[in-house]
């Protein structure tokens, strides 16, 4: 019998007994399984919270009971149990369910999410809104160990605690977040009594004082309660507690019945209350479980090997094309054997951001700070005012939570600070919370700061090394995905150099190394119709474009500059074509408010060339106002008109 099609809410679970329940989290996981080898998907974290997801729903009353998932990628199962079935092969798909929790997808989505630890504080206002609605029901805030690592986690157990807020923390412990978790936090929230010899030695003292005639099992159930207490005290419980938290744990994660009953006595609790559970991530698929990492976001893949799936690949072969992440991994690396300043930071990402190579080389040179983006920036600007030269690599959406201390701590005093923005623009499946599309806006009207986006992989190594050369505040601002396969000339090692193939060089001539000089644009072709303005990797959108529309035969001029530089813009440059080129369109993968675009109009009227010719035609290509949804990059590209077919299409709409 097929349970899970049975279930559409919490009711349907309540019906199961306890053996069908372990049936269904095999269903589930199966189901996950299925699914995410097709679509790609956060498949290890949500393998890890099967049973506790099901303990959750069987014991509380969701959506009465609000349900809070902390960063939403192990809520596969919760949508699974919320009449989401029949949809979740549209997972993570244009038009489909998304990958994370989200209001307006079901009620059962208590709070849409996305970012780590911010389940608790989100949390914390649903219960206190609560009780001044006079609602009784309950709220509960699921966390991982990894979020644990971010202060605003501990801002709201702050409050929490002191206010003695009706909320349940449960804390999902499998000691890793996206890599294995950092700091002494997470060194003391996995302690627990669990060695070999302590367990064996409790099992040898436990059989001795039950042995004792007549008062063995008396001195035994003592003994066991002054075991619980000596645990609370060396493990977490002595720091939640110190939050004012009723600290239940640890448990094991994947007991559904030891969940349940556990469950079922603290939701009677008025008070906050932390139940630790520890689960292991991946479980259940052997892959998943010996490579979490890998299978915490994963592509499509075959699941009987684990490997990736041939079968969803445009060609058989691997492409030879690196990603822009690896070009700045194995930049960094090639770039700190000239010069041992150079340190690399990231916030819980080594392997996401392209650093894990750089780890091995230079351990003592690399700092992965955990889910701490403000405190990276902060720290990075100690290095800095030291002489060091920090590397701050982190994705554009989470650079976002640190916005105050690139303004303050950084920027105030100039530090030279390097910021690696990695996923800038569209990212695909992920959706709003991750795109990287508001980087330029929020930095560009920072004083000191320096923000760069390259046109391919080759123009990110040499920004990568005129970044580590400038002094003062600077960002480079790259893509999701392959580049252009253009040759890395700034990579000495033959191996790297050997690996970044033109694979167009047939077409195009071998580009010549040149120095990037801080300011300054690159015309790629000149015209006299049309003048396009093109920022990052829509510069190859807007190549394409011109390709279309001279394979359409139209006869128009068309000039394409690389601004290269978001600040400062290339104001010689510009203001010179302009002054000649009076259609102009700019092009950015971003939001036009405060962007590139904006960028330019700005230029234009503060130099006053309106005022010499008001017959200007000027189009910002972009995206508007809204929240771009998951997808995949193309799909989401076309769907939001920033690519080639609109770029040659509004430059015939112009010209005509």
């Amino acid at each position: 019998m097929n349970l899970l099609r049975t279930i559409k809410t919490g009711d349907d679970l309540k019906k199961l007994s306890k053996n069908q329940l372990l049936s269904l989290s095999k269903e589930i996981r199966e189901r996950i399984i299925s699914v995410v080898s097709k679509n790609g998907g956060h498949l290890a974290s949500s393998l890890g919270v099967v049973e506790l997801t099901i303990a959750i729903h069987y014991v509380f009353n969701i959506p009465s009971d609000s349900l809070i998932w902390d960063v939403g990628h192990q809520a596969y199962t919760h949508k699974l149990l919320t009449g989401r079935d029949d949809r979740f092969d549209s997972l993570r798909q244009f038009k489909g369910i998304s990958g994370f929790t989200k209001r307006s997808e079901s009620q059962c989505d208590a709070f849409t999410v996305g970012h780590s630890s911010t389940s608790i504080s989100a949390g914390l206002g649903i219960s206190v809104a609560k009780h001044l609605k006079k609602d009784k029901s309950k709220v509960i805030s699921v966390i991982g160990d990894g979020s644990m690592t971010a202060g605003l986690a501990y801002e709201g157990l702050n409050q929490a605690g002191d206010s003695k807020r009706d909320l349940i923390v449960i804390l999902n412990d499998n000691d890793m977040s996206i890599a294995p978790n950092v700091g002494a936090l997470s060194s003391f929230l996995s302690r627990t009594l669990s060695s070999n010899y302590l367990q064996n030695m409790k099992k040898d003292f436990g059989a001795f004082l039950k042995s004792l005639p007549g008062i063995g099992d008396d001195i035994y159930r003592i003994a066991k309660k002054s075991e619980d207490s000596f645990k609370t005290f060396v493990t977490p419980g002595m720091l939640f507690e110190a939050f004012n938290f009723d600290y239940f744990g640890p448990i094991d994660g994947h007991r559904l019945n030891h969940l349940i009953d556990i469950m079922e006595n603290i939701k009677h609790l008025n008070e906050p209350v932390l139940l630790h559970v520890t689960t292991k991530k991946g479980k259940g698929y052997e892959p998943a479980e010996k490579n979490p990492v890998y299978f915490h976001g994963v592509s499509s893949f075959d699941i009987t090997t684990g490997n990736t799936s041939i079968s969803n690949l445009s060609t058989s072969a691997p492409s030879p094309i690196p990603t822009y992440t690896e070009v700045f991994g194995k930049t960094m690396v090639d770039l700190a054997k000239q010069d041992n300043k150079v340190v690399a930071i990231t916030a819980a990402m080594p392997e996401g951001t392209g650093l894990a190579q750089f780890a091995k080389e230079f351990p003592e040179r690399f700092f992965d700070v955990g889910i701490a983006e403000q405190h990276a920036v902060t720290f990075a600007a100690g290095m800095a005012s030291q002489g060091m030269k920090p590397v701050v690599a982190i994705y554009s959406t989470f650079m976002q939570r640190a916005y105050d201390q690139i303004l303050h701590d950084v920027c105030i005093d100039s530090h030279h600070v390097v910021f690696a923005l990695d996923r800038g623009g569209i990212v695909g499946e992920d959706g709003p919370t991750h795109h990287g599309l508001f980087d330029y806006s929020f930095l560009r009207s920072i004083p000191n700061m320096t923000i760069m986006a390259p046109k391919d992989e080759n123009e990110l190594a040499l920004m990568l090394k005129k970044a580590l050369d400038y002094k003062g505040p600077i960002a480079i601002r790259y893509p999701r995905g392959r580049g252009e396969g253009v040759v890395n000339y700034y990579a000495k090692d033959s191996t790297a150099a050997q690996s970044f193939t033109d694979l167009n060089s047939k077409k195009k001539p071998m580009q010549k190394r040149k120095e990037i000089e801080i300011g300054k644009a690159e015309l790629l072709r000149d015209g006299e119709d049309i003048l396009i303005l093109a920022s990052g990797r829509t510069v190859q959108e807007a190549i394409k474009a011109i390709d279309i529309i001279e394979q359409s035969q139209k006869t128009i001029s068309i000039a394409l500059v690389n601004a290269r530089f978001i600040k400062p813009l290339d104001s010689e440059m510009l203001l010179n074509l302009a002054s000649r080129i009076h259609n102009i369109i700019t092009v950015e993968e971003h939001v036009l408010d405060g962007g590139f675009g904006s960028a330019v109009l700005e230029l234009l009227t503060d130099s006053g060339i309106f005022k010499k010719r008001l017959s200007y035609n000027i189009k910002r290509i972009g995206i508007k106002d809204r929240f771009v949804e998951h997808g995949s990059q193309a799909t989401l590209r076309a769907e939001y008109k920033i690519d080639a077919a609109y770029i040659a299409e509004s430059v015939m709409e112009m010209v005509e």
